[in-house]
């Protein structure tokens, strides 16, 4: 498992659109695939126009697809929602 930091631009007024689907039944489910949910840590800029996760990803891939549109249950929502994104490895030391 590798410790990673995911920070999101959200286009504007579509933080709870994206909140949204995060938790929702379908977002949980796919978020699932990718890393350890009970590990998850987030946060939200405060005018809510980007977020920043640390996960602990189990399944890389499954996190690049998730974020850059090739899986087809995330594509939709951001597409709509999000601006960019960036990933981070973190390392201990």
């Amino acid at each position: 498992m590798k410790d990673i930091l995911v920070v999101a631009k959200l286009k504007e007024g579509k933080f709870e659109k994206f909140m949204g689907f995060m938790q929702s039944e379908q977002g949980i489910n796919e978020r699932k695939k990718i890393a350890d949910l009970t590990k998850t840590l987030g946060t939200v800029s405060p005018d809510k126009s980007a977020v920043m996760f640390k996960i602990a990803v189990h399944d890389q891939d499954a996190l690049n697809a998730f974020l850059d549109g090739s899986n087809p249950i995330s594509k939709p929502i951001f597409d709509e929602v999000m601006m960019s994104y960036e990933i981070f490895e973190l390392n201990k030391f």
